[in-house]
């Protein structure tokens, strides 16, 4: 059940529907408010004791009407397994797109983001299951550069190799990186490689030692390592949830 925004600075639904929206979430629904959707869901008491988000400008406002609420300013959107809130507009398409990679997998979130033109994920500061990154859209010769990167993130490339590709030093390249994908070279290195690990485990039948060798990571022990600490769970565990329905693909090495 997705609940949107809602008028303020008085949200005032109605008991009937307050009483649906508790009756939905003690069947098991999940329940889902948008920007101001928040104050309906904390009206009906389901943000009780929880960690919920709303629109910056209304953040005080909630928590004046419901200090039983930990409204969170700082983020996004949060995520309470069966209640999640968002915060704006755009929050709002970052909160559906995680819905999404939730329950489709990350290849399906990011290729719903691209036809949005929009990222995949964006960095709210709230401990959360890591989306894989946007990918920047190719600008004159440093995108030209990083689809060159992305085709060969098995071999060592170095920041050097990506600025050599851009025709410029890596002093500028660094520059260029931050100033059009808010991150520097390794890191998007970095991130990719994680990013083909999990399209790899959601859409192959690959082993952890495969993967680790296609992804540029060397061994199985090191993707592991660096996969929980971007990911939150193991390649496995992450397999576990967001394999594919379909029959894997046999043919993603050869």
């Amino acid at each position: 059940m997705v609940v949107p925004a809602t008028r303020l600075p008085e949200a005032d639904p109605s008991p009937a529907f307050l009483s649906a929206l508790r009756a939905a979430h003690d069947a098991g629904s999940r329940v889902v408010s948008l920007c101001t959707g928040s104050f309906v869901l904390a009206a009906a008491g389901l943000l009780d004791g929880r960690a919920a988000t709303t629109h910056w400008m209304h953040a005080d406002a909630l928590a004046r009407l419901h200090p039983s609420v930990e409204v969170r300013a700082d983020v996004l959107y949060t995520d309470n397994g069966r209640v999640l809130t968002s915060a704006g507009k755009t929050a709002a398409l970052d909160l559906c797109l995680h819905l999404v990679r939730a329950d489709h997998g990350a290849a399906a979130a990011a290729g719903l983001a691209r036809r949005l033109v929009a990222p995949a994920h964006r960095p709210g500061g709230q401990a959360q299951f890591i989306a894989p990154p946007a990918v920047p859209l190719p600008t004159d010769t440093l995108g030209e550069a990083l689809e060159w990167a992305r085709a060969r993130l098995d071999l060592p490339l170095t920041v050097e190799d990506l600025a050599r590709r851009a025709g410029l030093s890596s002093r500028q390249l660094v520059r260029r990186m931050r100033a059009e994908t808010g991150t520097t070279p390794l890191a998007w290195l970095h991130r990719r490689r994680i990013h083909l690990a999990q399209e790899l485990l959601e859409s192959t039948d690959a082993t952890v030692e495969q993967i680790a060798a296609r992804c540029g990571m060397g061994t199985a022990t090191t993707l592991r390592r660096h996969f929980h600490r971007v990911v939150g769970v193991s390649p496995l565990a992450y397999r576990s949830v967001f394999r594919a329905s379909s029959p894997p693909r046999r043919d993603a090495f050869r």
